[in-house]
């Protein structure tokens, strides 16, 4: 396989004295000089938790008999993919935040749109965070350090304040210049609303449940896409196998990378962050790889950056 650009090997990130992570990321905390949308975020861990309380009784209650179908469930499975896979795996991680190749920019925009899907942030938080996560990881500086514990970096980091959201203006800049993702990132909550309908039309014109098709494929998908993608936090950072000495304690788990099309890969990940292939070795299957291959295929994905060892 031959790719557009091959990155040689970088050198390993050494782990950061926890003073010295701290002073680093104050520094990127500090204002530009300009009112930003970011300036009040870490203040709304009140809605955030009953967001997911509400979504989580919303998944039980899509439980109940009255609601269960194939139909809802294949729903579910290709929203999963269409949000996990090309939204957040493709689109938000590898393209947007780390830059592991380029696509047109119209399809650039779909996979934003497929990631703001997942209501996991718009695009601009989302890569602000997961840029500020690679640059102190496992630190105190670290708004999900694993070193605090399982239930902390899967998801009880979201109901603290979150001093790394003032560093998101400097660390995903070249996203805020694009006005649609502006838009997305303040609006991406929205999203849900015309999904919402089309899945009730979908569902009471082929006679297989409006509200079953809505509950499958909102709330139920949600918290499913949530918590997978948790684990890529919390789970490959305390259960696998090491090859690389990466600066933290990211790991290569094979299960996470079942559920989550190959991110859980996580310690070739961290060892490698700007590599579109994440399953470097033999066995290591990585399905969202095997999707950027299909678009270099088509023509449509090039500067495709890999490893070396890849």
């Amino acid at each position: 396989m031959v790719s557009s650009v091959i990155e040689a090997n970088a050198p390993l990130r050494k782990p950061i004295p926890a003073d010295e992570a701290l002073a680093a990321s104050a520094k990127l905390q500090k204002p530009l000089g300009q009112k930003t949308q970011y300036s009040r975020k870490e203040q709304r861990r009140w809605g955030t938790m009953g967001f997911m309380l509400a979504i989580h009784l919303l998944t039980i209650f899509a439980l109940a008999p009255r609601f269960l179908s194939w139909q809802a469930f294949t729903a579910l499975i290709i929203l999963y993919w269409i949000t996990a896979c090309l939204g957040v795996t493709l689109g938000y991680h590898r393209l947007l935040s780390h830059r592991a190749f380029q696509v047109p920019h119209w399809l650039e925009r779909f996979f934003a749109t497929c990631g703001a899907l997942s209501c996991q942030h718009g695009p601009i938080d989302w890569v602000g965070l997961h840029r500020h996560h690679h640059t102190f990881s496992d630190t105190d500086a670290d708004h999900h350090n694993s070193h605090k514990g399982f239930w902390w970096s899967h998801m009880g980091w979201m109901f603290e304040p979150i001093p790394a959201m003032k560093a998101v203006p400097r660390l995903s800049g070249d996203l805020n210049k694009d006005p649609y993702y502006r838009w997305l990132n303040k609006n991406f909550l929205l999203l849900q609303i015309p999904l919402g309908f089309l899945l009730f039309w979908i569902g009471n014109t082929y006679n297989c449940g409006g509200w079953a098709m809505v509950l499958w494929g909102i709330p139920v998908r949600l918290v499913l896409v949530y918590h997978v993608t948790w684990l890529v936090n919390s789970a490959t950072h305390c259960w696998g196998t090491r090859v690389f000495d990466s600066g933290d304690s990211s790991k290569n788990n094979a299960w996470v990378a079942a559920l989550t099309f190959g991110e859980g890969w996580h310690n070739n990940h961290h060892a490698f962050p700007n590599s579109a292939r994440q399953g470097l070795f033999r066995g290591q299957i990585d399905l969202t790889w095997q999707h950027i291959r299909f678009l270099r295929a088509l023509g449509l994905a090039t500067k495709i950056r890999l490893p070396i060892t890849s």
